[in-house]
């Protein structure tokens, strides 16, 4: 039997001017908080302070930003082992952030999690997970609890590209829509997974449509912009939250670093990546839409200064933090009944 023809006339839905300026500032804050967080997480990782594996967010900003500014209090979000751009958008503290990074006690998992695994209930982060696609079935697990208890709340449940070919992943998008769960599914399509392109290991060409099986709905995205991101993502939290089922959101992103801090990333041209940098850019779309909205450059450059300050007194924290005890071993091991 043949193969269904693609939709090639699906392109990324466009950019919407979503946001006002104060939101736009915002997101924009936020989008800056998450790349100067990162860039020095990047540094400590080099000076040998941060050990095991570092996946940085630059680039991906947008995606998180946007989609946090189109949830509620109360929503939660679960995402893979990229996870300090969602946790510091959730709100997190980035001393608690980077603590965890060089495994201090003063870490949100005290030390014993790392860089892949902390969580915040406080603010609806159910963790970074260390292996590919698991958080998929644990996102379509929090959607179940929310409709058992008819909370109205919407789970976010993002996973990369190489991991929308795992079989748990349509194993979760069959249940989701079986049962019309609260679950808005976000692929991160940031083109490579690890080091292969996605050309390479997918045979859909629009993984949008990836839940069309199920009748799920979806829209491609352009992850790039975070107005078109929360734009998306109001009509799909709105959808699941009025119990029409998930949605499948792609969002057309790209990463600047490699796979991770080991990742030499010779995959992909130098020219490629200064043309993503130079053209799509999130901040940078974020930065000149505000300077039409009546900002100007030294107002700016004041929220740079604070943020990057923001950071350094994160890192101090972090090294300035003990180490675990050893008696810290034995703890949280077990969940009371």
């Amino acid at each position: 039997m043949a193969a269904a023809p693609q939709d090639k006339s699906r392109k990324p839905r466009k950019p919407t001017e979503s946001m006002d300026r104060d939101e736009l500032l915002a997101a924009y804050t936020t989008m800056l908080l998450i790349r100067r967080f990162e860039e020095k997480a990047g540094q400590l990782y080099g000076m040998g302070l941060i050990a095991g594996f570092c996946h940085l967010y630059i680039g991906q900003e947008a995606v998180v930003v946007g989609m946090q500014h189109a949830i509620d209090t109360g929503d939660e979000v679960i995402t893979s082992y990229r996870d300090h751009g969602h946790m510091l958008a959730a709100g997190m503290d980035p001393k608690g952030v980077m603590a965890e990074l060089t495994g201090r006690s003063g870490g949100y998992s005290k030390g014993k999690g790392g860089s892949m695994h902390m969580f915040s209930k406080e603010k609806g982060f159910f963790g970074g997970h260390g292996i590919v696609g698991a958080q998929v079935s644990l996102g379509t697990g929090l959607g179940f609890s929310n409709w058992y208890r008819e909370n109205d709340r919407v789970s976010l449940t993002y996973f990369g590209e190489g991991a929308s070919n795992q079989g748990q992943v349509y194993e979760s998008f069959n249940l989701a829509n079986l049962m019309k769960l609260p679950v808005v599914f976000i692929i991160e399509n940031n083109r490579y997974a690890m080091g292969t392109s996605v050309e390479r290991a997918s045979a859909s060409r629009d993984l949008s449509l990836n839940g069309v099986p199920w009748g799920m709905p979806s829209f491609s995205v352009d992850g790039m912009d975070v107005q078109a991101v929360k734009a998306a993502g109001e009509e799909a939290v709105a959808h699941c939250r009025s119990g029409k089922g998930p949605f499948l959101l792609e969002m057309k992103t790209y990463r600047y670093r490699g796979h991770s801090m080991s990742d030499p990333a010779k995959y992909r041209t130098r020219e490629e990546v200064q043309k993503m940098r130079a053209e799509h850019d999130s901040l940078d779309s974020a930065k000149a839409r505000l300077l039409e909205l009546g900002l100007d450059e030294a107002g700016l450059k004041k929220i740079d200064d604070g943020l990057k300050a923001q950071v350094q007194e994160a890192a101090d924290f972090a090294q300035a933090s003990p180490e675990p005890e050893p008696g810290e071993l034995y703890t949280d091991v077990l969940v009371g009944g």
